[in-house]
């Protein structure tokens, strides 16, 4: 039975009898030394920190292009939304043009009360078309001066406001929600100097 155990171990997959390879008697390898021990360990670590490293660089420059595209995108988009906002105003102000022109054609044929009352009808259809983007008037005669919204040219002396109210307005103002888009230039009491 034993003669019949070695024939099986050795034959090949096929069956085939193989050639027994004897081979001398290795020698016990040495146990290598704890340095070399060390040394083997202290080269996985770096092979595994190079592969880091390059993992890290990789997702890095990927999250690096990431937000290059993103600020790009977003640059985009905002100049999109501000040419579409500036069509959209211009369409309205053109609206306004068109009827300026059309008073121009028709001044020769038109009195000075029909004149008034287009440029009063242009007036309000602008000033619509302002309100409607958010655009104010500052508030002026009879108001406190109030130097974010007020810009003063000039103080007026002997009046029957009280010092620091606007008496006049020279030039209007407006406020674009609640930025001061351009100060209302305005007279402003000094108060009644003869009343002292």
């Amino acid at each position: 039975m034993e003669e019949s155990q070695e024939l099986t171990s050795e034959q090949d997959q096929n069956g085939e009898p193989t050639a027994k390879e004897e081979t001398p008697q290795q020698e016990a390898a040495p146990a290598p030394s704890p340095e070399a021990q060390r040394i083997a360990e202290l080269e996985a670590q770096l092979a595994q920190a190079k592969r880091e490293a390059a993992e890290n660089w990789n997702k890095y420059l990927r999250e690096r292009a990431d937000m290059e595209n993103f600020r790009k995108r977003q640059e985009r988009m905002a100049v999109d939304r501000v040419q579409r906002e500036k069509r959209e105003l211009f369409q309205k102000i053109l609206g306004v043009m068109d009827n300026v022109e059309r008073a121009l054609k028709y001044q020769d044929t038109m009195d000075s009360q029909g004149l008034q009352q287009a440029l009063r009808m242009l007036m309000w259809q602008m000033n619509e078309v302002m309100r409607g983007e958010g655009l104010t008037p500052v508030a002026t005669v009879g108001e406190t001066f109030d130097p974010y919204v007020h810009e003063a040219i000039e103080a007026v002396e002997d009046t029957d406001k009280p010092e620091g109210t606007v008496v006049e307005e020279v030039l209007k103002g407006y406020k674009l929600g609640d930025e001061t888009l351009r100060p209302a230039r305005v007279k402003v009491s000094a108060g009644n100097k003869q009343a002292q």
